[in-house]
């Protein structure tokens, strides 16, 4: 794995990790993410939280 790779998989973890905190921490906001139908929604959602997801790690 190239090291740019390395840097955008890690970061993609730590996005993951913050939004897992995020709706651990916030009833609402888990709501909201299960209501989710498909990942596209997911993406959405977490994009006007901040997120940035939506890209596979090997692809930015």
């Amino acid at each position: 794995m190239a090291e740019k790779d390395l840097k955008n998989f890690l970061k993609k973890i730590e996005q993951l990790n913050s939004i897992k905190e995020l709706i651990e921490n916030n009833p609402y906001k888990k709501k909201e993410l299960s209501d989710c139908k498909n990942h596209e929604e997911v993406i959405i959602l977490t994009s006007k939280w901040g997120f940035e997801i939506s890209k596979r790690w090997g692809e930015y």
